[in-house]
């Protein structure tokens, strides 16, 4: 969340901020509303307080006794209604996104994000490029009929040498990054509810989220980084120790709400998926580096995979609720002849932190500092199984295996 002091004393500059992310500034305006009624309550609880404490070094007497049982009465009715103050003012303020970095290009929508950069070039096929779920159904490695009746519509079952690439492609991205010295975590798919608040999900994505109606307050995970982040709620970390890297491999789960008729085919948009995840804690100070770095290392993936791919700067109007600055990368897609994001990397600097407590120290003697956290795809597994199904696809019907795959493919060359 963001910072209260700052809001207060600098309300015209994070008014224009939001303003530049098309959020609705009503809802700031209904914050600063419930800000100025809870310190008001505040002061005048505060003032009770102090009345009774100076009432209490009095000599007593039955008509002080009395006046300061009155006050003391009067205190704890005032302390009740503060506390409704505050939850108010406080779920508002959870609402409210991240403020834009100053380097985010201005903008209203994905139309207005400038391409940084390209890598490879796409091949040009002489052969009608297939869909990947039009290709995958073909060759038997993908089948949504199964999964429309054990589960419904937007999930998908992998079949034999499907299932191999599938978890090839897990493998291989752990693996390399365990090479850029991310240590590799396997967190649970089942978060609290202050773990999605943590991260941002709650309460503003809840209906985008798999809740679990039992009443244990169990959510799966829409991506690992909310419990790889949370790993170090409530934790002041040891300055010496940063940048933490994680590495994640995990299912994630999402109910898609707002993509109504949105890739209604293919694996693109699943209720669940496979994702690998990287998650940083890093000083403030290094975080823009280490966002470059972070991008660096999920696009290591694409290059090695020779996957044809750009990286484009999200405007303001398009940014994530809690991100501060984020980089896409879009990987070539020949069937649909355009680029489909794969990965988004993000600095969220110290919202999430302030949200989930996380802080850190200089030294033994400093005062704890909020951290900043960052994270990334690295990458989306089925988009990246997809793209290779149509920029692998052979003029016979068959998939070659990406060189760096084969090691994880028991010597399988091709899927035919």
């Amino acid at each position: 969340m963001l910072d209260q002091k700052i809001i207060r004393e600098h309300t015209d500059m994070v008014r224009q901020a939001l303003a530049k992310r098309s959020f609705d500034l009503a809802l700031f305006e209904d914050f600063l509303t419930a800000d100025k009624l809870w310190r008001a309550a505040q002061a005048e609880t505060d003032n009770l307080r102090a009345q009774l404490k100076n009432a209490s070094k009095t000599k007593p007497s039955p008509e002080i006794i009395a006046a300061n049982k009155k006050l003391s009465e009067e205190i704890k009715q005032k302390e009740k209604e503060l506390a409704a103050l505050e939850e108010a003012q406080q779920s508002k303020l959870l609402y409210i996104p991240n403020l834009p970095d100053a380097s985010v290009p201005t903008g209203s929508s994905a139309a207005d994000n400038p391409e940084v950069r390209r890598w490879g070039e796409p091949e040009p096929k002489t052969f009608p490029v297939l869909p990947h779920d039009e290709l995958g159904v073909r060759l038997g490695i993908l089948n949504f009929d199964e999964a429309a009746r054990i589960s419904g519509a937007r999930f998908v079952v992998y079949h034999g040498a499907g299932a191999r690439l599938e978890r090839a492609l897990i493998n291989f991205m752990l693996d390399t990054h365990a090479q850029s010295g991310y240590q590799e975590v396997l967190p649970p798919a089942l978060v609290n509810s202050k773990a999605m608040t943590g991260t941002g999900q709650l309460p503003k994505f809840k209906e985008d989220s798999f809740a679990c109606d039992k009443g244990d307050d169990f959510y799966l995970i829409p991506t690992a980084e909310v419990p790889v982040t949370n790993l170090h709620r409530e934790e002041i970390l040891d300055g010496a120790r940063l940048p933490i890297k994680y590495a994640a491999y995990t299912p994630c789960f999402r109910r898609e709400a707002g993509s109504y008729g949105k890739d209604t085919r293919g694996i693109i948009r699943q209720h669940q998926f496979n994702k690998v995840e990287l998650v940083k804690f890093t000083r403030p100070e290094d975080s823009p580096a280490e966002l470059e770095k972070l991008t660096a290392d999920a696009e290591r993936i694409l290059q090695k995979l020779q996957l044809p791919y750009r990286v484009v700067a999200l405007s303001s109007g398009d940014l994530g609720f809690s991100s501060s600055k984020t980089y896409d990368l879009e990987v070539w897609f020949p069937a649909q002849n355009t680029y489909r994001e794969i990965s988004s990397c993000s600095n969220f600097k110290d919202y999430q932190a302030r949200r989930a407590n996380i802080r850190f120290r200089r030294g033994p003697d400093a005062r704890p500092e909020l951290v900043h956290t960052l994270n990334g795809s690295g990458l989306a597994v089925g988009r990246c199984f997809a793209a290779i199904l149509e920029n692998y696809q052979n003029a016979d019907g068959s998939v070659t295996i990406p060189a760096v795959l084969l090691p994880y493919m028991s010597g399988l060359l091709k899927i035919s």
